[in-house]
């Protein structure tokens, strides 16, 4: 008789000899109890499942998006807001324009490994490797340009973790709590992908092997994009190694429509002075990408 069959086809102890009675009530309550969590292990992997395919669903659809956004900055003594026109096209082309009460105040363009950098008060153009430091000092993002742009859309730290079942699944404590897939990485680092009582992507964290966390995203306000998806409006992100945060509150994403490459490519007119931006230090929150 296999292990986890109906009740109603195990042998009547009741029509066992005396003295085997109470052996065979055991072996049933275990078996039973095997059963019980053998049947929550396999509805535990089956949601992770779910979640996992539902997100690499939507790691293949979205290509790109653009939007204006209102960010919102706390770091290093700071914390201000100020408009953006973002752009972002996969895997790691990221264009973002800082706005001011007189116009465009500041453009970053990153393509791929380079980054070049517009400002129009000081007609400075700037042109250098797109480290994460760079990002972090000019749009605030302490990300190499695939990990911000993964950021910036939604997405897991990277696509190919969705392939496989998580290491651990990690149930809420609360009806609202999240439902954490936690997927472990090269060199101890730890990721947790945690899913809202609605199924859709609300956090992202990454976790160094020391067990000081890297950086910590959430996600919300999920609106409809059409074709039975949806996308986050609001992306707060923090990051302890740098004791930053950063929150990104989006207009009207517009996704998937196509971007030209000289969106990424910036050559302004009568530029006056051209700088090398070498090697800026600071920020090493790199996130995979």
């Amino acid at each position: 008789m296999p292990l986890c069959a109906p009740i109603s086809s195990a042998p009547s102890i009741s029509s066992a000899p005396h003295r085997l009675t109470l052996a065979a009530a055991l072996i049933a309550s275990v078996a039973l109890a095997a059963c019980a969590a053998q049947t929550n292990v396999s509805l535990h992997m089956a949601t992770a499942h779910t979640y996992a395919a539902e997100l690499a669903d939507t790691d293949a659809m979205l290509i790109s998006m653009q939007t204006g956004a209102v960010m919102e900055y706390t770091g290093g003594g700071q914390h201000f807001k100020l408009r953006e026109n973002i752009v972002v096209r996969r895997p790691a082309s990221l264009r973002v324009e800082a706005l001011s009460a007189l116009g465009v105040a500041l453009v970053l363009a990153a393509d791929g490994g380079q980054v070049t950098i517009y400002d129009p008060g000081k007609n400075t153009l700037m042109h250098g490797l797109a480290t994460a430091a760079v990002l972090d000092r000019y749009a605030r993002i302490p990300m190499a340009p695939e990990a911000a742009v993964r950021l910036l859309m939604g997405l897991s730290p990277d696509a190919g973790m969705l392939a496989f079942p998580p290491d651990l699944m990690i149930h809420p404590t609360d009806p609202n709590g999240l439902e954490i897939l936690r997927y472990k990485e090269p060199l101890g680092v730890t990721d947790d992908l945690g899913f809202g009582p609605d199924g859709y992507l609300a956090q992202v964290r990454e976790t160094r092997a020391d067990g000081r966390v890297n950086y910590e995203v959430n996600y919300s306000d999920y609106q409809d994009i059409g074709g039975g998806q949806k996308f986050p409006r609001v992306i707060a992100a923090s990051f302890p190694t740098t004791g930053a945060s950063v929150t990104f509150r989006y207009d009207n994403p517009v996704i998937n429509k196509d971007i030209p490459d000289s969106t990424f490519v910036l050559a302004p007119d009568h530029v006056v002075k051209h700088l090398d931006l070498g090697m800026i230090g600071g920020a090493t929150t790199a996130g995979r990408g």
